[in-house]
């Protein structure tokens, strides 16, 4: 007795014991799903270790940044827009609540009445007073507010639309978590305003944690609708519930099982993860429906159900076990993507897939044994009787691909070519504000404020100073350079001081050097440190010389505070502008608009002076002045306090992955042909570039994954059928159902994003389901008629029904999610249903042609045989 025998035997024979386990086994693993951590943040589909979400976050903690909710405030009415003494007041007052509101960072709101007006205050002085202090009451103070706001570069395009018709508040937030629920309570407080305006609410936070609620929301409804037409589906091929029930065990058991399973390892339930249930119970079925299409086909020759059910499981058992483990390494190959939410998805959808094996060969023969004989009396009559409609029809098919199999192999070629011109045109692209559909308030705010202003999509573009040794060297050189100088200044000091400080340096530089530590700035205050002390200890000529000293090497640190210096600051300036004229970007903000700003205004508001100083002095003097400010702490997301790093606000008009690509190429290749003046060097940074990193590391992992499975795949069936022929025969239904589906993809301009990503690894397990059952079938069928006319006749009977009722319940059952809101939903909807029909048509015509034109070379030795018999008679 062999395994699967053996196996099949403990079902039927102690099929109390076998049930009673499993429903254990579920109640179990039940039990852990209340402990589920939800996760929707899209940062964490990187590695805490990856660069890009390192450099992100620690962007973030230097420059004091937060990710911010975007309340616009749109009046097309007023003359003058937004600017009217009403939709001013309701501003106000929305502020003052948003300020409120657990979770936002209240000091950093950038609104008009959080915001400074900064004008001269004469030659040489400049005046800060807050924009709006309170709502303005006549239209001539509105308009007022508009033109300061205009004239201030950081708040124009951004804050304020240059038409004058919208205004943005900027909520920043602890977490980005919180999101949903800021957003749902700004909702709440606008919806009690009375006024012409129109609100709206954007960015990319909302929309990644709206996305998330949303689609564990989602989740509930598709997954038991799918269940729902599974069942029906089921009904209407086998009528009889009592034979129906168990597929749908399988499936419930299979997600409750695996779900348990994931959560009580201490897994995070991922956006990723939260697909694992409707990506399982379809596949969960196909096996049982393969059980309950033969044993509807068989039943009334065996009329026992034992006999019958040991026989199906006999015939199936293998072919089931490769289905199976093809489905699971196409989900396992994901563990092999540079994604951590992408590889637990692989792992528990392959883990669940063999679990719902183990299911099938166990489970589903006990419950048939729980079956009374009697209610199986007319168990599959119509079909045994008539053939049925779907039993002609397939007559007819096996019949066109016998007779055609030339036609077929010709017009497959013709779609492969086609496919292929499809296939390069696909472009990798992805944006979360597009998972919604176009009619969503999402998109609809999205269209509306990136319409006024300069871009609701942020990234940052951060700009460092290269520090390393031979820099640090120069330090040295320089300080050495200054204490000999000042050391000739007194020569009557001796040199015992002098020599002390030198030490200094020399100690300072290599304890630095063999630290790899090559900043500068602390080198210079070390020592800095060092000469104020002995200055403090001293008196006389000691005590000059140690000040003369100080103020050296106090300008040493000024030379060395690279983004005071003006042909650096007119460097970046430059920058600013090259960004705005890839037409991607709508805006950037920077450390030179707030010089070139409060420099104007120190010359009296003259538009002549609105520019970079000629003068690192002249620029500490801009910014010395901005820091009397009510928000003096906001130049500190524009700069770190030494001067050696920046942050430009770069805002674009569109979060697709290709605006995000485009605007990097661009400035790369300009800054390659435009060096900057001193050695810098710069990062991206912000959730519009960090959601551009992940995607692209998934998409292409998972492209290198699919290929990968495939070699496996077709190893796993030159194994199974013991040929290379037959193996690489498998093959084709899977090649054209990948070609035809992404060729269509590139053909339509559909992008290749997430959920047409992770549907690769469904496509290689389901698109060689099919060929493994027909292949199997065949070659059993052939032995026994020695014909393969004969064999067409009988594949096309019970075989082709079961490829078909699988194939019909999968796809129509992933249907209900047309029905979806959420665009990714419906993606996974239509392209499992083409994938499905592709394959399972492309199995039922393209390798029967096949095998028809090649015959002689599949059947070889059989063919010979008969050939042997032909002559020798």
């Amino acid at each position: 007795m062999n395994f699967k025998e053996k196996v099949t035997n403990l079902s039927v024979n102690h099929p109390r014991a076998v049930v009673i386990f499993f429903i254990i086994l579920t109640i179990l693993l039940a039990t852990q799903i209340p402990k589920i951590q939800i996760d929707t943040d899209p940062e964490n589909m990187l590695s805490e270790d990856e660069f890009v979400r390192q450099f992100h976050d620690q962007t973030k903690k230097d420059f004091e940044l937060y990710d911010m909710v975007v309340l616009g405030v749109v009046n097309e009415d007023s003359t003058n827009g937004v600017f009217n003494p009403k939709t001013l007041k309701n501003v106000y007052q929305i502020t003052n609540k948003v300020k409120k509101i657990e979770g936002v960072i209240s000091s950093d709101i950038i609104a008009p009445s959080t915001q400074d007006n900064i004008e001269q205050g004469g030659l040489g002085t400049v005046n800060f007073n807050w924009l709006m202090d309170k709502p303005p009451k006549t239209k001539e103070e509105a308009i007022r507010i508009r033109d300061e706001a205009m004239d201030n570069p950081i708040l124009k395009g951004t804050m304020v639309s240059e038409d004058g018709k919208a205004l943005a508040i900027y909520i920043p937030i602890k977490s980005k978590d919180l999101s949903y629920e800021v957003a749902s309570k700004i909702k709440e407080y606008t919806s009690k305003l009375a006024g012409s305006e129109e609100y709206y609410i954007s960015g990319l936070p909302v929309a990644e944690d709206t996305f998330g609620f949303q689609m564990f929301k989602q989740m509930a409804i598709s997954a038991p609708l799918a269940m729902l037409i599974i069942f029906l589906l089921l009904w209407f091929f086998f009528r009889k519930l009592s034979v129906i029930i168990s597929p749908m065990i399988i499936a419930m058991m299979s997600v409750i099982i695996t779900m348990g399973a994931l959560i009580g390892l201490g897994f995070k339930v991922h956006i990723m993860s939260s697909m694992i249930p409707i990506f399982l119970m379809p596949i969960a079925v196909v096996d049982s429906v393969h059980i309950l299409s033969e044993f509807y086909d068989r039943y009334q020759h065996i009329r026992d159900k034992k006999e019958t059910i040991i026989k199906v499981m006999d015939e199936l058992f293998v072919p089931m076990l490769y289905t199976s483990l093809t489905t699971s390494v196409g989900f396992v190959s994901l563990a092999l993507t540079p994604i951590p939410p992408v590889r637990v998805f692989g792992i528990f959808v392959a883990i669940g897939i063999m679990l719902a094996w183990i299911l099938t060969i166990t489970f589903v023969p006990a419950y048939t044994m729980f079956i009374k004989e009697e209610s199986l009396k007319d168990f599959g009559a119509d079909e045994e009787g008539s053939g049925g409609l779907l039993g002609r029809s397939l007559l007819s098919l096996g019949d066109f691909a016998y007779k055609r199999a030339k036609l077929i192999i010709v017009v497959t070629l013709i779609i492969i070519l086609i496919s292929g011109y499809g296939i390069t045109k696909i472009v990798v692209n992805d944006n979360p504000v597009k998972w919604f559909e176009k009619d969503h308030p999402i998109r609809e705010a999205d269209r509306v404020l990136n319409e006024h202003f300069g871009g609701t999509y942020m990234a940052y573009m951060v700009w460092d100073t290269k520090e390393n040794k031979a820099g640090l060297q120069t330090t040295k050189d320089d300080l050495l350079a200054e204490v000999r100088d000042v050391k000739q200044m007194y020569p009557r000091l001796g040199s015992n001081y002098f020599n002390e400080i030198t030490n200094l340096v020399n100690r300072t530089f290599k304890q630095y050097v063999k630290r790899d530590n090559y900043n500068q700035i602390k080198f210079i205050n070390t020592v800095k440190k060092k000469i104020d002390q002995i200055k403090e200890e001293s008196n006389g000529d000691l005590r000059w010389a140690m000040d003369d000293l100080a103020f050296a090497v106090s300008d040493m640190n000024t030379e060395y505070q690279t983004f005071k210096q003006p042909e650096v600051l007119r460097y970046i300036s430059k920058v600013q502008k090259q960004l705005m004229a890839t037409g991607d970007v709508g805006k950037v903000s920077g450390l030179p608009d707030v010089v070139k700003k409060v420099y104007k205004e120190l010359r009296q508001g003259k538009e002549k002076y609105y520019k970079i100083p000629n003068s690192a002095a002249a620029v500490g003097q801009t910014l010395i002045s901005f820091q009397n400010s009510h928000n003096p702490d906001d130049l500190w997301h524009f700069a770190e306090p030494n001067y050696r790093r920046i942050n430009l606000w770069v805002q674009l008009k569109k979060g697709d992955n290709q605006n995000m690509q485009q605007v990097e190429e661009k400035i790369n290749k300009w800054i390659a042909e435009h060096p900057p003046p001193r050695n810098l060097k710069f990062n991206w940074a912000g959730l519009t570039y960090v959601n551009v990193v992940w995607q692209n590391k998934m998409v292409m992992g998972m492209l290198k994954s699919l290929l990968g499975s495939f070699v496996i795949v077709l190893v796993m069936m030159t194994f199974l059928f013991r040929s290379v022929s037959w193996g690489l025969l498998s093959m084709v239904p899977l090649s054209v159902t990948v070609a035809l589906s992404y060729g269509m993809i590139g053909l339509v301009g559909k992008s290749y994003d997430m959920p047409v990503a992770v549907l690769s690894s469904l496509t290689l397990g389901l698109s060689v389901d099919f060929a493994i059952h027909f292949i199997q079938r065949s070659r059993e069928l052939y032995e026994e008629t020695g014909s393969w006319k004969e064999t067409m006749v009988k594949m096309f009977g019970e075989p082709a029904r079961a490829i078909t009722r699988n194939a019909l319940v999968v796809a129509i059952g992933f249907l209900p999610l047309l029905l979806a809101p959420l665009v990714p939903y419906k993606t996974v909807g239509i392209l499992i249903s083409t994938i499905l029909a592709v394959s399972s048509m492309a199995t039922l015509l393209i390798l029967p042609a096949l095998i028809t034109i090649f015959k002689k070379w599949f059947f070889k030795e059989k063919e010979n045989e008969i050939e042997k018999q032909h002559y020798s008679n």
